[in-house]
């Protein structure tokens, strides 16, 4: 299939004004209830958009008339009126150019409410088309009441939830944008906005994960009776369609288990952050080294938000845990340094206190035994200390001591 497409070359290139060329097409349509626009509507279109958007330009009918045959080759735009190059045709609007403006146009963001009209919808459907199931006896009964509205009915329903699903990563993304950014413009003024966006979107990835687990189990319940009897029947085309569906609803649960344990991971990431570096005093930070201005903690939380966990294949997250396993122990080898070092420092310091009382003791004993020797006339002997030389030691660790004292 690949290959296939990639034969084809398929290459989509817009710019600014082909996608709101497009958006006006679409609203224009929507507005009057068009089915087609001759070509005077569409460079009437275009001119509108180019005049939004670059109004100094000249020659906007022949730029138009370039737009339209470039949309044309990208299949954004099909002609309808099956006239062929005699004459001016009617042109519609393609379903990849429906699907790009309904990306821009549209909020399809999974919610409570839309999860249980599209489940309650699904659960009524398919237990119609088991009731027909298990009346059919025929290939035709079968092709018409239970394979066809497997393929539309159901196949729509659940691509609406998945279409929804898509939406919502998107929110999230813009979400973490905005939570970057507040922090990065006011980042103590942001504390409240930051955690409503944070707390709004993990209730909200905990209920449709709530909702997913719950009702899945009774859709694939009855999708796989109706698989069986296909399989009794032997219609092999009902059961791949409803071995398929299961597939589609499985996936549909994985992501709501996936995305709120990545949410969760996201939230733990953020709210330490906002508990450790921007609810604390920014003065008592600022001399621990840690924070000195709003915009160097805005660069911390966007290196933050860079190594953020997400939602990783299992190879992946066990290669984290390693690395995050080789930081710790750097971190603990770093930290028994440090406490060597400060032992070391304070065995040098109470040394040289030790060599400083010495040092004063000896010139105390210096001069104490100087002038006992002065007042008898004779010199200190070095060897063996007599009496005047013992009172003149005891005299000089009083004295050191006393000296010490007020040092300290």
């Amino acid at each position: 299939m690949i290959a296939a497409i990639a034969d084809r070359k398929p290459a989509i290139d817009l710019g600014p004004v082909d996608i709101c060329f497009l958006i006006a097409l679409h609203v224009r349509a929507e507005g009057a209830s068009l089915t087609s626009f001759t070509e005077h509507q569409l460079e009437d279109a275009f001119a509108h958009a180019s005049a939004t958007l670059q109004p100094e330009v000249e020659n906007v009918r022949r730029r138009a008339t370039h737009a339209i045959h470039r949309l044309r080759d990208q299949r954004m735009l099909a002609r309808v009126d099956g006239q062929g190059v005699v004459r001016t045709g009617e042109f519609a609007l393609s379903r990849l150019a429906t699907g790009i403006v309904e990306f821009f146009l549209q909020e399809d963001v999974l919610t409570r409410a839309s999860l249980h009209v599209l489940v309650a919808s699904l659960r009524t459907a398919i237990s119609d088309i088991l009731a027909t199931a298990r009346t059919a006896t025929e290939p035709a009964h079968w092709a018409d009441g239970v394979v066809g509205p497997l393929q539309v009915t159901i196949a729509e329903l659940v691509a609406g939830i998945e279409r929804r699903q898509r939406g919502l990563d998107l929110q999230q993304e813009n979400f973490q944008t905005e939570i970057r950014r507040l922090l990065e413009a006011d980042w103590f003024g942001a504390l409240d906005q930051c955690q409503m966006l944070l707390e709004s979107t993990s209730a909200t990835l905990h209920e449709l994960n709530e909702m997913l687990l719950r009702d899945s189990s009774e859709l694939l319940a009855l999708l796989h009776d109706i698989e069986e009897l296909a399989v009794t029947a032997g219609e092999t085309d009902a059961e791949g369609v409803a071995h398929r569906l299961m597939d589609q609803i499985d996936r549909s649960v994985s992501w709501g288990t996936t995305r709120q344990r990545a949410w969760s991971e996201y939230f733990q990431y953020v709210h330490r952050y906002l508990r450790d570096v921007v609810r604390l005093d920014q003065h008592a930070r600022s001399h621990s080294g840690c924070v000195t201005s709003s915009p160097a903690a805005a660069r911390v939380f966007a290196r933050l938000c860079q190594r953020a966990p997400a939602a990783d294949p299992p190879h992946r997250r066990a290669a984290a845990r390693q690395r995050a396993g080789g930081s710790a122990a750097s971190l603990a080898r770093s930290r028994a340094r440090d406490r060597g070092h400060r032992r070391s420092a304070g065995r040098a310091r109470r040394e040289g206190q030790a060599g400083t009382r010495r040092r004063g003791a000896d010139a105390v004993l210096g001069d104490i035994a100087g002038d006992s020797g002065a007042a008898h006339g004779r010199p200190l002997h070095r060897g063996g200390p007599g009496r005047a030389h013992r009172r003149a030691a005891r005299a000089c660790e009083c004295r050191g001591r006393a000296a010490v004292g007020r040092g300290r």
